[in-house]
Order: C-alpha cells, then structure tokens, then sequence
C-alpha cells in the first residue's frame, strides 16, 4: 500500500469533511464515566459528544454539564439496553464517522483514541477501525475478544444506521457490526488502545456480574452465528493499521465550513423512548 503524507492543511480539510461524532452509552455508571469523559473531551479530532443515560437510577444531567458543557446529554425515562440507547444517540449525531465508546473504561488514553481518529478521518478506504483492548488477561486475547467485542470502534454513519436498522437488540452490536462488515468484506483495521473494561462483577456483584456475562457472550454469538463467529475469529480484522496509505480527498480543494463552537441544548422526545437531551 502507497503512504501519501499530508500537510497540515490537507490534513485539517480532511477533518472537516470527515468529522467525528462520540456516542457513550451508560447506566449507573457515575465516576466511571468521568473517568472516560476527562480524556474524551481532551481528544482534539472529536467534534462532538453524546452521552445516553439508558435510565440510570440517579439522574446527574446537572453535574455532567457542569463539568462537560461541550457534552450532549440524551436521559431516557425507561431502560432499552446499550443498542437502543446507541440508536437514540445516532439519531441526533451531526457528523459522517462514529466513536462508540463503552462508559466503564479504566487507563482509556486520549491520544490513542486521536490515532485511530486519524486512521479512519484521513483514510478514505478505510471502513472501520476498532479500538483492541491490549491489556486484556489472556483468557480474552485467546480467542480475539479484545478485538471482536470491544465496544470501541469508529465507523461511518451510513453504515451504522443500514445496520441498526436490523433487529439487533441488548449486547449484539458490536457481533452485528463485525458480521455485517465481514460478509461485505469491508475493510476494518484494528489499533492499539490501553483502556479495559470494569468487570460486571464489580458493578454490579458477583451472581449478578456472572449472569450477564453469560447473556452477553450469548447475545454476541446469537447475532453472528457459531460458524460466522469462529470464521470471525480467524479471518476478521486481522491487520493492524499502520501508516500505510492516506489518500487525498477530491474535495481538499473546497473551503471547509467553520467548526461551529458547542453549546448546550434541551430536547425533550415523547415518543416511543422518553427522552430528554439535557442543557
């Protein structure tokens, strides 16, 4: 593959025709997803943010804009699991690529998520790039879990929303996201990333964390297909990217628009999902 380095100013016309929204999913997550909002906000090549508060029950709307004003806050009034919140929040994102990012990360790091940024935003072949949780124990990375369910990934909006518009349902996302850029032989990197998950056990105790574990690995396999699955494991996002190809756009020539300046805003949804998108 061809490396082509860019300027800064081809650079920065990249980054406007491709910009960047960040979707975070949550419930009752509170310090936790601080953690991850203080090296989000700190990532440069993120144009927006949206939180989606799956009903959580403490409402901290008021201490999130406080401490995040540049933030989007959508509350839903009932519990629809991560893939409906995700939908809700895909449904007010303004730009052409995705950050999903699951809100219970320790050690995330700011400047991995603005490489795998870069990799999609100034890659114009790429499809998706997805996060590998690098620290992982072992028992995960055997079986390329740290690359198949992580729920760190950036991938085009089109492609986000012909998939949503399935039936997938509770923890299947990420498996329906692999199986659809699989069987249409996308092209999907992976990139290094320090941050990993708090156990559900943690959350939530021990029977409980066990419980949904299980419904989670289940969710994941049911939305593939064991066959489709094991394929996955031996075939699916196999390469890490590296600088090895940037193309130009054929728009670089165009005058990009002005990054409008963020600002908090209140919309309240009464629809099928409750929803309230906080100031």
């Amino acid at each position: 593959m061809r490396y082509i380095i860019l300027n800064n100013k081809e650079r920065e016309l990249l980054e406007n025709i491709n910009k960047t929204t960040c979707i975070i999913p949550f419930w009752n997550e509170g310090q936790r997803l601080y953690n991850v909002l203080d090296e989000v906000v700190k990532t440069k090549n993120i144009a927006e943010i949206i939180c989606v508060d799956d009903a959580s029950e403490i409402d901290n709307s008021l201490e999130i804009h406080q401490k995040y004003p540049r933030v989007k806050l959508i509350r839903l009034d009932r519990n629809v699991g991560k893939t409906d919140a995700i939908r809700e929040g895909l449904k007010y994102a303004q730009n052409k690529l995705i950050l999903l990012l699951d809100a219970d990360l320790r050690n995330l790091n700011h400047k991995e998520i603005e490489a795998a940024n870069d990799a999609i935003q100034q890659n114009l072949e790429v499809d998706m790039v997805i996060l590998r949780r690098i620290n992982a124990v072992f028992l995960v990375r055997m079986d390329r879990r740290d690359i198949l369910f992580t729920g760190e990934r950036i991938l085009k909006k089109r492609d986000l929303e012909e998939i949503l518009r399935g039936s997938v349902k509770g923890w299947q996302l990420e498996s329906a996201i692999n199986t659809w850029m699989y069987d249409r032989k996308k092209e999907v990197y992976w990139v290094p990333q320090s941050g990993i998950n708090t156990h559900k056990q943690v959350k939530w105790g021990f029977f409980i964390g066990i419980k949904n574990d299980i419904k989670t690995f289940s969710d994941m396999v049911l939305a593939t297909g064991l066959i489709n699955y094991l394929k996955q494991i031996l075939f699916f996002a196999r390469n890490q990217f590296k600088k090895t190809e940037i193309k130009t756009h054929k728009s670089l020539q165009i005058k990009p628009k002005p990054v409008s300046s963020f600002k908090s805003v209140t919309i309240r949804v009464e629809n099928k999902i409750s929803t309230k998108l906080c100031l």
